[in-house]
């Protein structure tokens, strides 16, 4: 197997990462679009109400959908393994079991979300005027799940192989797609909130479509062949090892967000709308965090397969401290702009006062995520998925509903449930700095090969 130009073991370390990284970012920012362009639609053409019930989508849908892309960041892990150690035969097993676990869990995930949402949004105290435009979202946001998994199956395997920018491209155009439906389905048509959904589902379709082409026109390794989509099974034990940790840890991590949610939900309408307008945004401001933690995770994936330790250690070094940078200043961005920003979606003077006062309460703490993220990152590619894994866990999901149960019963101020993220990110950080200090994680997968040699 030829050394490919996408090879992120060879060259210069910032040139290499950043190249990387850019296509990621675009790319987040188009997929973002999606729900953001949902709720600017529907705020502005059918109201609050409507406006809340697209605006609560974001913690439900990744509680769902949350678990299996943390399993298929599994699957990324180990073909950037196998392609930065360049074992051909390794890659196309392991890409053609990837696929074949997205085409299982997509089903699974249409199922569960149908057959669920009602009694989930019931349970999170979703207001009576909200409920049913919400079970109409979900549903046939779920109808689409499938396209959404295997968008992101997809989109894992290009990115573990060191392409960024085709994905990029897809999602330029499905996005382009996605606005003219919401705008002929919503603002023409008059088809209500389930048409946004409908819009989301049909776009993610024409993404998925177009890399699932592009990957079976490929001519090397990460070549998708329809008739060898099959479960290998040590490539499906290798994909669950190193993904299981990351799909426990997004889903109760989204479980925890939706008590979050909750408990905003009990400030009516007005404050699910505010701060459901300000999460939209704050998708945006994460996209810096979120690029780096995946060229991060592919980066050291791809050199630790080439035993390029020295190089892992300048990598991460360089992604930590320009997400770090880039996320702070954006937080002071959002602080300065928010009331503003929030408008877009909703004039009301009570929507801006509460997406304001949330989005002001955590803002200027975004250095933190985007380090706990980074370093999630930098384990995750180096095989060690479950020090992230129980550190958000304690953090972001123990700790945040501690909290959050203790602290809203004495002061019951939506102020209150926005402290819980600065307060569970600055724990995280914590946790995770000693560990990238302290630990020898360089290694991991010179000891995973004698394990998987001694096994076999």
């Amino acid at each position: 197997m030829n050394s490919s130009p996408n090879t992120l073991t060879q060259g210069s370390i910032w040139k290499k990462l950043i190249l990387f990284a850019l296509p990621v970012f675009f790319g987040n920012v188009f997929q973002q679009l999606y729900n953001t362009i949902d709720s600017l639609i529907v705020g502005q053409y059918l109201g609050d109400q409507a406006l809340a019930a697209v605006s609560s989508s974001g913690n439900l849908i990744f509680m769902f959908v949350g678990f299996f892309n943390g399993v298929a960041m599994g699957a990324g892990v180990i073909i950037a393994r196998y392609f930065g150690a360049q074992d051909r035969d390794a890659v196309e097993k392991a890409i053609h079991t990837d696929v074949a676990f997205g085409l299982c869990t997509g089903v699974l995930l249409t199922v569960l979300g149908i057959a669920f949402t009602p009694s989930i949004l019931r349970w999170m105290g979703t207001p009576e005027d909200v409920l049913p435009n919400s079970i109409s979202y979900f549903r046939l946001y779920f109808c689409g799940a499938i396209f959404t998994v295997m968008y992101n199956i997809f989109v894992g395997i290009l990115h573990a192989m060191g392409d960024s920018r085709n994905p990029l491209i897809y999602l330029i155009i499905s996005s382009v797609v996605n606005v003219i439906l919401d705008l002929v389905f919503v603002a023409g048509l008059h088809m209500g909130v389930g048409s946004a959904a409908l819009a989301t589902t049909i776009s993610q379709g024409l993404s998925a479509l177009l890399c699932c082409i592009r990957m079976m026109r490929l001519d090397g390794p990460g070549k998708l062949v329809l008739r060898r989509i099959r479960f290998h099974l040590p490539s499906l034990k290798a994909i669950i090892y190193f993904g299981l940790p990351s799909g426990i840890q997004n889903s109760v991590i989204g479980l925890a967000n939706v008590v979050v949610q909750s408990n905003i939900n009990a400030f009516g309408t007005a404050a699910i709308a505010g701060c459901g307008a300000y999460s939209k945004l704050e998708g945006f401001a994460f996209l810096p965090i979120t690029c780096f933690a995946q060229a991060l995770a592919t980066f050291v994936g791809q050199n630790l397969g080439a035993h390029q330790y020295d190089r892992v250690k300048k990598g991460a070094k360089f992604g930590i401290a320009c997400s770090v940078i880039l996320a702070e200043l954006i937080g002071v961005l959002f602080y300065l702009f928010i009331p503003n920003m929030i408008a877009l979606f909703n004039g009301s003077e009570e929507v801006i006062r509460y997406g304001v006062l949330h989005s002001r309460t955590v803002c200027l703490f975004y250095c933190l995520l985007a380090f706990s993220h980074c370093v999630a990152g930098i384990m995750r590619g180096a095989g060690k998925a479950t020090v992230p894994m129980f550190t958000m866990l304690l953090c972001w999901c123990v700790l945040r509903v501690s909290y959050i149960t203790v602290a809203v019963r004495y002061i019951p101020q939506l102020q209150t449930v926005s402290w819980a993220y600065p307060i569970t990110w600055t724990c995280s950080s914590i946790i995770f700095l000693v560990y990238l200090l302290k630990a020898d994680w360089i290694h991991t997968f010179d000891r995973m090969d004698e394990k998987q040699m001694a096994k076999h």
